[in-house]
């Protein structure tokens, strides 16, 4: 079982290729290590001062108890099969199951439908696709920035502050986050999930304009800002990995 250390966040890549997330978090009254699964995923908690290799060592003495675990609720992301030219697939899209299919054209170009997405490409497929991964990748961040623009109008003036610029990209850990210059950044795998939870997302950033931290009045900010904050968040939480890995399909592993 190999793993990598990214933010708040350990990911486990087990031998039959599924990926475990684990939120790892230090706790000032924690006295052991100790790990936990709920419906909102895998936590491990230690110590303040525990080295991460006694954290690594800890969950790999763990791993089958916690794969048995994720499985039976459902966490583990499976393998997911790579797109294949020409074979219609089912993938996520705004919180709906969306059909991706293709077509034959002069141009690529990506025709939406009432049940998903057209993907035109010119022969020969194998020379188009890394357009085409482009263009999967130009139609969900466009879709982001429509939601973004319509409820910037609504929260800019809520929060008498508005952020420099937007920028959409893959992200492996995060959802979003703000920079120094106020400079918001958003996960292009948010286009996949419900517009509730890209909506909580952008609330959360735009709040960290006011407060730069997560303490209890940053909170407060959301609550005012986004109510339905806790729901999303735990969507989140329990969907995320496999709105990742979707993404990486879409824009990233497409294969002839």
């Amino acid at each position: 079982m190999a793993q990598h250390l990214e933010g708040d966040w350990l990911e486990l890549a087990t031998a039959g290729g599924s990926t475990i997330r684990v939120l790892k978090a230090a706790h000032p009254r924690a006295r052991r290590l100790r790990l936990t699964v709920t419906p909102k995923g895998a936590r491990v908690s230690y110590p303040h001062g525990t080295h991460p290799a006694q954290v690594s060592a800890f969950l790999r003495s763990h791993a089958d108890w916690l794969e048995q675990k994720l499985d039976e609720l459902n966490l583990i992301v499976k393998p997911l099969p790579p797109l294949r030219v020409g074979y219609p697939t089912d993938f996520p899209l705004r919180g709906e199951t969306a059909t991706l299919d293709w077509a034959e054209g002069p141009y690529p170009r990506i025709e939406p439908g009432a049940d998903g997405l057209t993907l035109v490409i010119p022969r020969p497929h194998t020379r188009a696709l890394p357009i085409a991964r482009g263009l999967l990748a130009s139609h969900l961040e466009a879709q982001i920035r429509r939601d973004v623009s319509r409820w910037l109008t609504g929260y800019v003036p809520q929060l008498g502050l508005a952020p420099t610029s937007l920028r959409i990209r893959p992200m492996k850990s995060l959802w979003g986050s703000l920079d120094t210059r106020d400079r918001i950044n958003l996960d292009l795998a948010l286009a996949l999930a419900p517009p509730a939870a890209l909506r909580y997302v952008l609330a959360h950033e735009l709040c960290h304009l006011k407060v730069r931290n997560h303490s209890p009045r940053f909170w407060a900010q959301v609550e005012n800002l986004f109510p339905d904050w806790r729901v999303q968040r735990d969507w989140l939480r329990q969907h995320g990995a496999i709105l990742k890995a979707e993404l990486d399909r879409l824009v990233a592993d497409v294969a002839d």
